[in-house]
């Protein structure tokens, strides 16, 4: 699971963009807003969700651009696209081998984890941005995660519509969207609760080197009983009509990160600990992809660099290239890659430049 190449097309600032690979580390360095973390971005569209800013299809148009973008990588002999067109600028598409595939569809060609400096408040932000990082844990192991979420989340919307109508409007076909939401979410939550166990386990034999060990477990904000979610759901139609949604349910999941040295939760460490936590718990992944799929992720780590010391940062990068991950960074200075060596393609973003320097750059 690496990229031996990736074009984009009118994506954000990238007006034409061609990227070839030939390292371990792709290192892309440049002035702020010269659309650095634009290409991170794209290489998180070639897996499902909204990728790491999760934003909307016309935000990442190029204003000058065609009114569609593109992105098409290759990865281990396989063509991925996927992108918009200027007829349905909010439909993303999605092509594998020259023929349509669907999004969910694309955790099966490629496992991408990634950190960002908005990640920095995982922590300390609530339960829901904390259970879209578990998915992302859990899709780059589990591929038929994605459609699980995906049928659980539809289900649970016509749900809360009919119940908005009374709890009257139509019970059989509540019968039928609760049962539908409780296959999918029985999935989802034996998936999660397997990807902690596994991951749990990985973090006691992953060298972390100076970053600190994390513990992590599921916490369920509001319990049913005996885990039947489908009975729950039934006699709680009332006090969700009510309230307007659906109260309890694997979308209510938390996961609580605990520093092991200190016994603190993650919430209460210092910034510099909360980011140690999570480069512990990327390295252990990355480490458990590669066993559970025979290949590691790609792992997007957004001026990450920037904010280590110079021996902590010269340890991360022994640390990921242990990992056999093929690993895109950003920085504003290519002096913040020295310590990585052969390994690492500087790539300057934002600058002409030639072809033997691994792309083109318009």
């Amino acid at each position: 699971m690496t990229l031996s190449r990736l074009t984009l097309n009118d994506f954000r600032n990238h007006a034409a963009l061609d990227i070839r690979p030939v390292a371990q580390f792709i290192a892309l360095h440049g002035s702020n807003g010269a659309g650095k973390t634009n290409i991170l971005e794209a290489v998180s569209l070639l897996v499902p969700g909204r990728g790491l800013r999760r934003a909307a299809m016309s935000d990442i148009l190029r204003n000058e651009g065609s009114g569609g973008f593109a992105i098409v990588a290759h990865a281990g002999g396989n063509v991925i696209g996927t992108g918009v067109s200027a007829e349905q600028p909010e439909r993303r598409k999605v092509r594998v081998n020259e023929s349509n595939a669907t999004i969910n569809s694309l955790a099966e060609w490629l496992s991408v984890i990634w950190l960002t400096p908005a990640m920095d408040r995982l922590f300390a932000d609530g339960a829901a941005a904390r259970r879209r990082f578990l998915d992302r844990l859990v899709l780059a192991i589990n591929p038929s995660h994605a459609r699980h979420s995906s049928r659980y989340e539809k289900a649970m919307q016509q749900r809360n519509r009919l119940l908005a109508g009374g709890v009257a409007a139509d019970p059989l076909w509540l019968d039928a969207l609760e049962g539908q939401m409780a296959e999918s979410g029985n999935c989802i939550q034996a998936a999660r609760a397997w990807v902690i166990e596994a991951l749990s386990a990985q973090l006691l034999t992953t060298t972390s080197g100076p970053f600190a060990t994390p513990q992590i477990r599921l916490v369920d904000k509001v319990a049913t009983v005996d885990g039947d979610l489908a009975s729950a759901w039934r006699k709680g139609r009332n006090r969700d009509a009510a309230a307007g949604r659906t109260l309890l349910g694997p979308h209510r999941t938390d996961l609580e990160v605990l520093h092991s040295a200190s016994g603190r939760v993650a919430e209460q460490c210092s910034t510099g600990e909360q980011k140690a936590l999570l480069l512990s718990l990327i390295l252990a992944h990355a480490a458990l992809v590669t066993a559970q799929r025979d290949a590691p992720p790609i792992l997007l780590l957004d001026e990450v660099a920037a904010h280590l010391d110079p021996s902590r940062r010269a340890s991360l990068f022994g640390l990921l290239a242990d990992t056999g991950a093929q690993v895109w960074m950003t920085g504003t200075e290519p002096e913040l890659f020295k310590d990585i060596g052969p390994s690492a393609q500087l790539l300057p973003i934002g600058l002409e430049r030639s072809p033997d320097h691994g792309g083109a750059f318009v």
